[in-house]
């Protein structure tokens, strides 16, 4: 079923966030719907997650290019999203040099103290914001106004 214009952009931006958590480092699903502007909409992060394409689809964000292990629930604990998906998760996440580590039922967990990525904003809006910056006649390395 095709998405709408809407779909498509938020599934979009989802995935461009999620491009910007550095390898050894998780973020929650929270996070990044906050980071987006839509801090009650950490369920649909997942959603997007969960439906990303493979690395063969021909699409332009892909399990291959999208860093999905990356992002945990608020707990620090990997998601079941299906059978087996949670251990791929943490050998996945273990690849990277990030301690994942599980309790006597089982649960995987990250400590976000040690791995976690929480931004005030986006590394993207800080190059937009460069960006109008400049447009507006300021200094980059500043914020002075230029003469």
């Amino acid at each position: 079923m095709p998405r709408t214009d809407e779909a498509e952009f938020w599934f979009n931006a989802v995935y461009s966030a999620v491009q910007q958590i550095p390898s050894g480092k998780v973020t929650s699903y929270g996070h990044i719907a906050l980071l987006l502007g839509e801090p009650k909409r950490p369920r649909q992060v997942g959603v997007c997650l969960k439906h990303l394409p493979s690395q063969d689809s021909g699409n332009h964000f892909h399990e291959g290019n999208v860093p999905w292990q990356r992002v945990v629930n608020a707990k620090g604990m990997i998601s079941h999203r299906g059978p087996g998906s949670a251990e791929r998760q943490a050998e996945a996440l273990r690849g990277e040099g990030i301690e994942v580590t599980s309790d006597s039922m089982g649960e995987f967990y990250v400590d976000f103290s040690r791995y976690g990525w929480f931004p005030v904003e986006l590394e993207s809006e800080d190059d937009e914001k460069d960006e109008n910056d400049n447009a507006e006649g300021l200094d980059q390395a500043d914020g002075t106004e230029r003469q």
